[in-house]
């Protein structure tokens, strides 16, 4: 097998790798391409070439989340990763962990030190022996259990793990997704967490709200109040799993990008919903929308019922 062939056969493991680390999908992208470019360059053949790889693309990752977190720290707003509509990597064995592991709360989860998180996505979510996860991120077995240890237990303080079965949570979105549709704001309260939150991520590029809205009444009224203005202007959305979680594709009259929305479900109720409007962060899904011209339209179509 050529090295082309043999890079190409593992891309979707590393593109995961980086995505899973990096909570972007052009910065995992890019650090994909300058491993193929190192495993291209180098003058002998390594014995493994998912251990070459993936060693390289991890300590990639590590360096660009490094300086990527002074960036994150000047961010205007809540900062969420770009959505990610499938996952390149498929393996049925691991549907829920890969599932699990690359949904908004737990890229979202920032107590983890770039160490912590590659240890523990190439450990705990891809399965790699320890041996192989200390000759990625160059520290000893003992100092990668160690790391392994501080991040699942900051991954067990710091989220819910979505335990709800996939026919469940689609049934619920489902049901979400008909209220929101039809503008039912009693529909949608029955549906959300006593103390749910609505936050979005405009990064200061596009229409956001000024701070998230929390409780139940709060969240079921803006969002049975927007959206049949939205549909007044045309704006549709088509639900999508997005970071492994139900969510929706926001389009507008023309079909393009506007923001993508997911849900968190817990215990049968939507915990968090989260917006992803930034165009910096959706170009990879399709021609992008202009979020303030939409937001002018909906503004004129509150006047005009007004």
């Amino acid at each position: 097998m050529s090295k082309v062939e043999e890079f190409e056969e593992l891309r979707p493991l590393l593109f995961s790798i980086a995505y899973r680390i990096l909570g972007s999908v052009g910065e995992a992208e890019d650090a994909v391409q300058e491993t193929w470019l190192r495993f291209d360059g180098s003058s002998t053949r390594p014995a493994s070439a998912k251990a070459f790889l993936s060693a390289a693309v991890t300590r990639i990752s590590i360096d660009v989340l490094r300086s990527a977190r002074v960036r994150r720290e000047e961010y205007v707003g809540p900062w969420f990763p770009e959505p990610l509509l499938s996952d390149p990597y498929q393996d049925p064995a691991q549907a829920v962990e890969l599932a699990d592991s690359v949904s908004m709360a737990a890229l979202l989860l920032e107590r983890l030190s770039p160490l912590e998180r590659a240890v523990f996505v190439l450990r705990e979510v891809f399965a790699f022996e320890f041996g192989e996860v200390a000759a990625a991120v160059g520290r000893s077995e003992a100092a990668c259990r160690q790391l392994l240890v501080r991040a699942r237990r900051h991954m067990e303080a710091g989220r819910p793990r979505f335990e709800a079965d996939r026919q469940e949570r689609h049934e619920l979105a489902t049901r979400f997704f008909d209220a929101l549709k039809s503008g039912d704001v009693d529909g949608l309260r029955d549906l959300l967490a006593a103390d749910v939150q609505l936050v979005g991520d405009g990064g200061g590029k596009a229409p956001q709200l000024a701070k998230a809205v929390m409780g139940a009444q709060n969240v079921a009224r803006v969002l049975g109040t927007v959206y049949p203005l939205m549909s007044r202007i045309d704006v549709t959305f088509e639900p999508h799993e997005v970071n492994g979680q139900p969510g929706a594709i926001f389009r507008d009259r023309d079909g393009k990008v506007l923001h993508t929305l997911a849900l968190d479900v817990l215990d049968g109720q939507i915990q968090t919903i989260r917006t992803v409007i930034n165009p910096d962060k959706l170009g990879h899904l399709g021609p992008v929308a202009d979020a303030w011209a939409v937001d002018r339209e909906v503004k004129q179509a509150r006047r005009r019922m007004n």
